[in-house]
């Protein structure tokens, strides 16, 4: 579809989605508008605070609910509140994610940050909540993906980076692990019969709020990369329509990945974005899938 914009998204009535980091930049663009067009959404932040101020500005249908990607017992906590509450969920949005180009971090669970909040972390919700959204008339899981995916590589004796830690590859080898992740996810569905759907989507480069906090530490000069950087993406209304495509088009399909048409998928309006090969490789999905399976403790599919 040529022009696709958020005002193509159908009614939204009557359906509940969970939307991760929908307290700023594309989580809230997401979440904004799948409440204006009617939908319950879930805020699911981990700075409950800020939720609630993103909620008072979305306004429509919504609810705040804490959750830590990087902490394997706030994915659980957050799941079981939710299902005690709502049986059936319509769409799940993996939004949020972290990038930290300083030193090396890990999360409460001894994983490496970058992989712990943006793969780990939704691999055990989705897997928490495929029941919810199995129930549920037409459930969608979208999964965020990255540019960086395309240049990374993952190293499955390493993936937790202790060897020659650098935070941009990191990040990158995480949004390659999230790429990953989704594909495999809608072969293993459609193996299964389930009526989910998985679908991806990269935002190109976008003017959110990871890029100043990623060059932090490095200073004033860090700062005035990052802020220059902004200055050559688009906006963040813009960056959102991938994924609210992925997320509320009825037309797309399992396995669809959609991202910017114009300069080098940067920006531009929705297209159908280009997979890397190692993303689209079935082996290297069976293997993160079990490694996945491992480090969660969470296994389904």
């Amino acid at each position: 579809m040529a022009g696709w914009t958020a005002d193509h998204i159908p009614d939204q009535h009557g359906r509940i989605a969970v939307v991760t980091g929908a307290n700023s930049g594309l989580g809230l663009v997401t979440a904004t508008e799948l409440a204006r067009h009617g939908s319950r959404v879930v805020l699911a932040v981990r700075d409950t605070a800020a939720g609630a101020r993103a909620a008072r500005r979305i306004g429509g249908d919504t609810e705040v609910r804490a959750l830590d990607l990087a902490s394997l017992a706030s994915v659980r906590a957050f799941a079981g509140g939710l299902l005690a509450d709502h049986q059936v969920v319509d769409l799940l949005v993996n939004n949020a994610g972290t990038v930290l180009l300083g030193p090396r971090r890990v999360s409460a669970d001894g994983h490496e940050l970058h992989l712990a909040t943006n793969l780990l972390g939704h691999f055990a919700l989705t897997g928490l909540l495929l029941g919810a959204l199995a129930a549920a008339p037409a459930p969608r899981v979208v999964s965020l993906s990255s540019l960086t995916h395309r240049t990374a590589h993952l190293d499955f004796d390493d993936l937790m980076g202790e060897r020659g830690y650098r935070g941009a590859a990191a990040y990158g080898r995480s949004k390659l692990a999230t790429t990953v992740f989704g594909v495999e996810l809608d072969r293993r569905l459609r193996a299964a019969g389930s009526p989910v759907v998985s679908t991806l989507a990269h935002p190109g480069l976008t003017r959110t709020n990871l890029t100043p906090r990623a060059w932090q530490h490095r200073g004033r000069l860090g700062r005035t990369i990052a802020w220059f950087g902004l200055l050559a993406t688009q906006s963040v209304a813009r960056g959102a329509l991938p994924q609210l495509r992925a997320a509320a088009d009825p037309d797309v399909q399992g396995g669809q990945f959609f991202g910017p048409a114009g300069l080098f998928e940067t920006r531009g309006r929705v297209t159908e974005a280009r997979l890397s090969r190692e993303a689209a490789d079935p082996t290297v999905g069976k293997r993160l899938w079990s490694a996945a399976e491992t480090l969660t403790g969470v296994r389904y599919l």
